[in-house]
């Protein structure tokens, strides 16, 4: 099947965008066009000095684009692409695997390993891995721009990591320790994943107040820490007792924030297989966003996550600072 096909193709199952994804993944002038589309959607705005006024430089013999693909700025006449202020700025990794990557990491429901960027694209395991972490960088929510959950959001905690090498007393410290998880879900509506250091009752209950509007409802299981968080909420604390076999009585459930917990796990023992402590809240930032935006089609969440992408950056010794160091 030729290329005008398949894009016709999957441009009636899904969005345009989706419909420029196999070109601009194959062919570096395409990719670029693809990411200063989606950047800019035709207004072209210098990311040093935000002025409009700049032109892209061509050769004078043939008139085509720079080999860099640089834009020129009239207002402080710096070279800029559009990698300038991005997660992918200084990176020499072809932009088609960018796109490649974003679109892995937005279309699949419970993501793509590095592994698997790596055998896609011929780049090292370790320049796929630093790739997908600016990824999900990107797709975090800065800190101080969250809404609040509102409505009835249901509340749990979990434990991600692998199961100790050694048990009892004699090999104590040798092993992997699991890392805490606490997730809040509103109702119909989106979710906060947050890893701990460790839970208890100031933890938990300082968590949920942060990501909580005041007058919503809580709902948890009958987990000890919970307890007097009500007097926080003008919605009120409604349990189920787990402890007693109780998972629902009328609308008082857990189901829903368990529901992403076995979207969470699944990939994380299916698809990472192994996430570090150190790196526990980047995949977290990741699956957060993918059901945060489930209402949306995989192209408009891919054009939503490179837009995101625009005004960060996630430097090596900041990801690796141990490494970096070297």
């Amino acid at each position: 099947m030729n290329d005008e096909k398949r894009e016709s193709r999957v441009a009636s199952d899904k969005s345009e965008i989706v419909a420029k994804i196999p070109k601009a993944c194959s062919d570096e002038t395409a990719a670029v066009e693809f990411m200063e589309e989606q950047r800019w959607n035709g207004e072209v705005a210098c990311p040093s000095c935000g002025v409009l006024e700049v032109y892209q430089m061509k050769d004078r013999q043939t008139g085509q684009r720079n080999r860099r693909f640089l834009w020129r700025c009239k207002g402080c006449l710096r070279q800029v692409t559009v990698r300038t202020g991005t997660v992918f700025e200084d990176s020499k990794i072809p932009l088609m695997h960018w796109c490649y990557a974003f679109w892995a990491a937005c279309a699949s429901q419970k993501g793509v390993s590095a592994l698997q960027i790596k055998r896609q694209t011929g780049l090292t395991y370790k320049s796929a891995l630093f790739m997908m972490h600016r990824i999900r960088y990107a797709m975090a929510e800065p800190a101080g721009t969250t809404v609040p959950l509102m409505g009835t959001v249901e509340a749990d905690e979990t434990y991600v990591g692998g199961k100790p090498r050694y048990k009892g007393q004699s090999k104590r410290g040798r092993g992997t320790r699991k890392a805490p998880v606490v997730a809040l879900v509103e109702r119909g509506g989106n979710v906060r994943a947050v890893s701990m250091e460790r839970i208890g009752p100031g933890q938990l209950q300082a968590a949920i107040r942060q990501h909580v509007d005041p007058k919503a409802r809580i709902i948890t299981d009958d987990f000890n820490p919970y307890k007097g968080i009500a007097r926080y909420f003008g919605g009120g604390h409604e349990t189920v007792k787990h402890s007693a076999g109780e998972y629902v009585r009328g609308d008082v459930h857990t189901n829903t924030v368990e529901g992403f917990f076995a979207i969470v796990k699944r990939g994380m023992m299916g698809v990472f297989h192994s996430v570090s402590k150190r790196h526990l809240h980047r995949y977290l930032s990741e699956f957060q966003f993918r059901y945060n935006t489930r209402k949306i089609d995989d192209g408009a969440r891919m054009a939503l996550a490179i837009k995101m992408g625009d005004g960060k950056r996630l430097l090596y010794r900041e990801s690796y600072p141990g490494l970096a160091r070297r």
